[in-house]
């Protein structure tokens, strides 16, 4: 994350990261410049999960926030920690790319090759249509300079919470009163599943972190709250005991800040064990990697039929898949 900071002039980013309404698009057909230019004109392409159109999922797509194309490779910010800074602000390398006649080969490092055909939404979209799985991403490009990052950072704090392996206690105010949460020590938050497990642990100064005893296990939910972008609510819904409700901030990229509402405690944890993402799961949905997990960006829209033809030799089609 770039800074954790209410940047002035927010006001005119409202409109910014907000869905393409592919349907109502002006699409232009002949593009004046090649598609390497194209690709090279924007700093940073942000995969805009919600416009996604079709049924299958393309992984190094479906993980990733933004996307960058830089003289044949390809880069990607699949993590929120780090974001902005990470590879000067275009995240990790994930393979190489070759563009041409309006169709995009990507090689990426664990996927191995995947083929797109272009289309230019407008000066600043373009679709990505993966004729092998008949999915459509659409990507929205901007320089660094006009990129907000704290906002995709708190709009996908979600996934934020699952970058560490757990979450350490280490500050509890001496004012608030006693309640059972003071005991919790350790967070887990797991991607994956249901998208919204958590475990509690109140094992005490635990060095390894898969040492960790999980004692207890819920759901859990981030919501907004009304008129502050850069603060969130959290709430810990535990299988057997009450809910635990929280007002959560962010310090900085490894430590978070929990507000107890009902006894008035404030909580610092921070996160132990950093887990970097580069992809989903392999082809039969097991981890590839200590470090991969199945981690991906969920769609909050309903899914819809792509109407786009595929216009790929069926043959070829048929072999990728």
């Amino acid at each position: 994350m770039k800074t954790i900071k209410l940047l002035l002039g927010f006001a005119c980013m409202t409109t910014l990261f907000t869905s393409c309404y592919v349907e109502e698009a002006y699409y232009i057909d002949e593009p004046t410049i090649s598609l390497h230019q194209l690709l090279d004109s924007y700093d940073l392409w942000y995969v805009d999960i919600n416009a996604t159109q079709g049924y299958g999922e393309t992984p190094f797509l479906q993980i990733a926030f933004t996307v960058s194309f830089n003289n044949g490779r390809l880069y990607a910010n699949n993590n929120l920690v780090g974001f902005g800074s990470q590879g000067n602000g275009y995240g990790v390398e994930i393979g190489t790319y070759d563009a041409y006649d309006m169709i995009l080969d990507v090689d990426h490092i664990i996927d191995g090759y995947d083929s797109f055909d272009v289309y230019q939404v407008d000066n600043n979209t373009i679709e990505l249509y993966n004729p092998f799985n008949d999915t459509s991403y659409f990507l929205e490009g901007y320089q660094k300079s006009n990129f907000d990052y704290d906002f995709i950072f708190y709009d996908n704090i979600h996934y934020f919470l699952q970058e560490y392996e757990a979450w350490e206690k280490t500050y509890t105010s001496n004012y608030g009163a006693l309640n059972d949460f003071d005991n919790e020590n350790y967070l887990q938050f797991l991607s994956g599943g249901n998208d919204v497990t958590f475990r509690s642990s109140q094992d005490q100064n635990v060095y390894n972190t898969n040492n960790i005893y999980w004692d207890f296990i819920g759901d859990y939910g981030v919501g907004d709250v009304s008129g502050n972008r850069y603060l969130k609510t959290l709430t810990l819904d535990y299988d057997f005991f009450d809910n635990e409700y929280f007002e959560l901030s962010v310090i900085n990229d490894s430590t978070v800040e929990l507000f107890h509402a009902n006894s008035g405690t404030l909580y610092e944890f921070r996160g132990n064990g950093y887990i970097q993402y580069y992809r989903s799961t392999d082809a039969e949905g097991k981890s590839t990697t200590d470090v991969d997990r199945f981690k991906k960006r969920k769609q909050n829209t309903k899914k819809v039929e792509n109407n786009r033809t595929n216009t790929r030799n069926t043959l070829e089609s048929v072999s990728m898949i």
